[in-house]
């Protein structure tokens, strides 16, 4: 068996942005010389996510207003927006790990033939809440 684990950046720009990586993880996939088997998507950090969808601007969209809507910034009665024993100073981001919980932090795809097996319309995101920053995440890809 094959293990190939690439460990990939990516410059976000907003503090609530969905990030099409489809085409990395494709290449990825392509070269890693792995014709049957599954790659592994998953994000490095808690206030993150790896997510699919239709890749369609209003979709990319609906998904950053809904994220907005459910888990909203600066609610109070969030038990993570204190302040920190270590250096007291405030948690403001507690919004950012409550909708990096909804989302989850990791995809899963067969790999047939050399190529990720996706649906006709599925695309691959990365999802930042909490930045803009600089970020990691990590494509492993197994198999034959």
């Amino acid at each position: 068996m094959r293990s190939v684990l690439l460990r990939m950046t990516i410059q976000t720009t907003e503090d609530t942005q969905v990030i099409n990586i489809t085409d990395r993880v494709l290449e990825a996939v392509s070269s890693s010389g792995v014709s049957e088997g599954v790659v592994y998507v998953t994000t490095m950090h808690t206030t993150t996510a790896i997510t699919v969808n239709e890749c369609l601007p209003d979709v990319e969209d609906d998904v950053v207003a809904m994220l907005k809507r459910l888990v909203p910034v600066g609610e109070a009665s969030y038990r993570h927006a204190r302040f920190l024993p270590s250096d007291g100073a405030m948690a403001v981001n507690s919004h950012s790990h409550q909708r990096a919980a909804l989302l989850g932090p990791q995809v899963v795809f067969p790999v047939e033939k050399g190529k990720v097996v996706l649906g006709g319309r599925q695309t691959i995101y990365y999802v930042e809440l909490d930045g803009p920053l600089l970020r990691n995440f990590v494509v492993h890809i197994l198999g034959e």
